[in-house]
């Protein structure tokens, strides 16, 4: 069984968004040490899983991209949750749109391939938390305080702490599995 990775960017007071954030505020923290070691974890995804929000704001931007994570992006497989989206977007190869992410997820984890990769949005990823799917944290924590904002969790959680790394630009990577 493939395990579920959610890789989430938060602020140093516990946000991994806000309502009106500026879009694409971690990658100011993407030294080229940060930016090597995440896209490793992005390239080596079986598939990214996404929300529809996410999904929705990511599918155009990475379709006419030419950054180094857009190969990646464009050429894994996609799955999207969404009880509103009936298609994926047309351009963005091998997206597939699922429903429900509980029986969604059961299907992926129980496929071949590399880990489930899911990233963005956080209420897709309390929903992922809520339900116990979360094999892997990967939290990227960066030298910024929003004050208010979106929260990772949707409860309480007991996690274990796997691997720490520090990175030039003062961000900070570690890796919790459930407890």
């Amino acid at each position: 069984m493939r395990p579920l990775i959610l890789k989430m960017e938060m602020t140093l007071d516990g946000f991994v968004g806000q309502p009106d954030e500026e879009p694409g505020w971690p990658t100011h923290y993407y030294d080229d040490d940060f930016s090597s070691s995440m896209l490793e974890l992005i390239s080596g995804a079986g598939v990214h899983a996404l929300g529809r929000v996410a999904y929705v704001g990511m599918a155009p931007y990475w379709q006419s991209s030419d950054d180094a994570f857009a190969k990646p992006m464009n050429e894994i497989p996609k799955a999207v949750f969404s009880r509103t989206l009936t298609e994926a977007e047309a351009d963005w190869p091998e997206t597939t749109v699922y429903r429900d992410v509980a029986s969604g997820m059961a299907e992926l984890k129980a496929q071949d391939g590399g880990p489930i990769l899911t990233y963005g949005g956080a209420g897709f990823a309390q929903e992922l938390t809520r339900l116990g799917l979360v094999d892997e944290y990967r939290i990227n924590v960066h030298p910024i305080a929003f004050g208010t904002g979106y929260r990772l969790f949707g409860g309480p959680m007991d996690l274990e702490l796997k691997d720490v790394r520090r990175f030039g630009a003062g961000s900070i990577a570690y890796t919790y599995t459930s407890g």
